[in-house]
């Protein structure tokens, strides 16, 4: 979109005159496409910033998992046509929802500032998992989540649960499930945080790569967009969360398959954990690394290096012969 030019002292600064954010229309998704734009209108307040609502096809298909339809690109497609076509300059995503290799001519101008990456614990009759009784139904989108959950409470039933957070919550006060579990991030984003009757730890249920962080997708070739979009970058998570997808990418990282990577910063230093499981829980590999948060993709590296001598590519068979059952 247009641009024009401000005098900073010496410098002349392009800022720009009007920019249009693509977003899903769930409630979630317009949420955080409205605190992008608030973040640039701060940034910029001259610029004439819209938003530019839209339906993708993982918002149209209901009735089946994720897994069996197409995985996460399911839920950014319709965005990046309408960056192709003109109709936006930059579209909002929830990181977990974007695929690991995006497709040419796409690259991520920034990840802004993690929100809780935990699983939550949502149940208007329980309080955790653990009171859960017997043959009691709990609701998940999530291969990971079903695959954790089934290896720590065998005794439990594990049924998909789509759509919006809005519709998740309603099959669960229908009485569809027990229990269900969504990403914190989400309630808390649309304070909803009343809802959460627990928190499941790291140590219970490892975060998916890039749970909880907010990304912008733009075309390769906006370098305007890039330079603009720059403040909003935050570091320690941008490198936490390209740790995760470097090992999530390393074993075809989807919605396909159980697979977990979370890391932390503090300081210069990262810690770095990542699991892989057949959807049943049968089999689980986990490994963690240690190392300098900077040299990410070498520590995301080490990370799969260590969940293949694991066996991780044998998980990953017996995974998928799962999936196509």
């Amino acid at each position: 979109m247009p641009a024009s030019d401000q005098v900073t002292g010496n410098l002349i600064v392009t800022t720009p005159e009007k920019l249009i954010i693509a977003s899903r229309e769930s409630r979630l998704a317009m949420w955080q496409a409205e605190y992008v734009r608030d973040k640039l209108a701060a940034l910029y307040p001259a610029c004439d910033i819209q938003i530019l609502g839209m339906t993708t096809r993982g918002d149209q298909i209901l009735d089946r998992a994720l897994s069996k339809v197409g995985g996460k690109g399911l839920f950014v497609k319709e965005l990046e046509v309408a960056m192709l076509e003109g109709q936006a300059d930059l579209a909002v995503h929830s990181l977990k929802d974007v695929p690991m290799d995006l497709p040419e001519g796409f690259a991520l101008a920034a990840i802004l500032e993690r929100e809780d990456p935990r699983d939550a614990f949502v149940s208007n009759q329980f309080s955790s998992l653990d009171e859960l009784p017997a043959g009691a139904v709990v609701g998940t989108s999530s291969l990971r989540r079903q695959a954790l959950i089934s290896a720590r409470f065998p005794h439990l039933q594990i049924r998909p649960l789509r759509g919006n957070l809005d519709t998740r919550l309603r099959k669960l006060d229908d009485g569809d499930y027990a229990a269900i579990i969504l990403a914190a991030a989400g309630l808390k984003r649309l304070g909803l945080s009343e809802r959460i009757r627990g928190f499941l730890s790291p140590e219970q249920s490892l975060p998916a790569a890039g749970q909880g962080a907010m990304a912008i997708e733009i075309s390769a070739h906006r370098a305007d967009l890039m330079s603009w979009l720059a403040p909003l970058n935050h570091l320690s998570t941008s490198q936490a969360v390209n740790a995760e997808r470097s090992v999530s990418r390393t074993f075809g990282g989807s919605c396909q398959i159980p697979l977990a990577a979370y890391a932390t910063v503090s300081g210069s230093q990262m810690h770095l954990r990542g699991m892989v499981a057949t959807p049943d829980g049968s089999r689980i590999a986990q490994a963690e690394v240690h190392g300098v948060a900077d040299q990410f993709e070498a520590l995301g590296a080490q990370l799969a290096d260590a969940l293949s001598a694991q066996d991780a590519a044998g998980i990953l068979a017996v995974c998928k012969a799962q999936i196509t059952e």
